[in-house]
């Protein structure tokens, strides 16, 4: 399938191509029946929380709800709410057997839902939700992963590297609410339509430009990075003839700045921060942020990388656990790696 252009103001410009997501996933020999099931069901979660989120000041969702998640930190109202969105759209009914979010605990098994074809869906509900109060940038990110026949409530079927993905993805809420995934053979881009409460398709086979000109990162935080970290970030903001004379961009939502990659390149990347002298510490979440992204990346001829070596192949401990992450760009990660980020891989 072709993607027609616009000009625009000496721009070219992708013109949406009018298939919608229900009729795409349809067309498509590698996804079943029931990962079709199962993306409809999260395009029906992002349709509804891009309706509230629209909504939310003038509702008074805005600002912390008074709790506190299994990761020390406030909830914002639309965290919980998002959540319980999630919640609500698979305990209908379906293949999708067990939950695991940012906001649970533990996770959620659907204990009627969990047959011989049944899948654990990973996400992030609401991703970069301290930006809600300032209408900044917000996504979601979600991985579906098969469950093995007979697996009970272990999770040792879940807690795999990431190339046991099946399906990742994410939304961004944003001027246009856009759905992106992939299922393993390329990336594709849907936008909502607002007129007719759709999905559009806007752009498939997405490719990631091989190195790119900004990167996204928390500067203020250098200080607690590794030397190798605060080594890359110089080199980007170095010389042009010495591979410097890169913009920052960062917008405080992971989905928002590894958006702005997957179209333009460049890189994202939050690194460990060092304590007491040990080894340093992620903050993003293995499952359900860094894997699901890093699917997407490798699929549109990105990478994505926890500082010394491939994000997919991580084998995570337990189903919150945090890793540094450098993605987008091929070069760019690859550069990461070289100047050893994270310091030399203890494996």
């Amino acid at each position: 399938m072709t993607e027609p252009t616009l000009e625009a103001k000496g721009k070219t410009m992708t013109k949406p191509l009018m298939m919608t997501l229900d009729r795409y996933l349809r067309t498509r020999e590698r996804i079943g029946p029931e990962l079709i099931v199962t993306i409809e069901s999260v395009a029906h979660a992002v349709k509804r929380i891009s309706n509230e989120l629209a909504r939310a000041a003038l509702k008074g969702e805005l600002g912390y709800s008074g709790t506190v998640n299994v990761h020390g930190e406030e909830v914002e109202k639309l965290d919980a709410w998002s959540d319980k969105v999630f919640v609500d759209a698979f305990s209908a009914g379906g293949p999708v057997c067990t939950l695991i979010s940012e906001e649970m605990d533990e996770p959620r098994h659907l204990k009627a839902q969990c047959t011989r074809d049944s899948f654990a869906l990973l996400y992030d509900p609401l991703d970069g939700s301290s930006n809600t109060d300032v209408n900044g940038a917000l996504g979601t990110v979600f991985a579906v992963r098969r469950r093995k026949p007979g697996h009970g409530d272990s999770l040792a079927d879940v807690l795999a590297a990431g190339t046991e993905q099946i399906a990742a993805g994410y939304a961004l809420y944003g001027p246009a609410t856009m759905l992106v995934f992939t299922v393993g053979d390329g990336v594709s881009a849907f936008v909502l339509d607002p007129a007719t409460g759709k999905f559009m398709l806007w752009r498939e086979k997405i490719t990631m430009p091989p190195r790119g000109k900004t990167y996204a990162v928390n500067q203020a935080n250098a200080a607690k990075w590794h030397p190798g970290a605060r080594a890359l970030v110089d080199r980007f903001t170095g010389p042009k003839d010495q591979g410097g004379g890169y913009s920052l961009r960062y917008c405080g939502a992971f989905v928002g700045d590894f958006h702005r990659c997957l179209l333009n390149g460049g890189i994202f990347l939050y690194p460990g921060e060092i304590s007491s002298g040990r080894g340093s510490a992620g903050k993003l979440r293995l499952m359900y942020e860094v894997a699901p992204l890093s699917m997407l990346a490798e699929q549109a001829g990105g990478a994505g990388s926890i500082g010394h070596g491939r994000a997919l192949e991580v084998v995570p401990g337990n189903i919150h656990e945090r890793v540094p992450v450098y993605i987008g760009s091929a070069e760019e990660v690859a550069l990461a790696d070289k100047l050893e980020v994270e310091g030399r891989s203890r494996s």
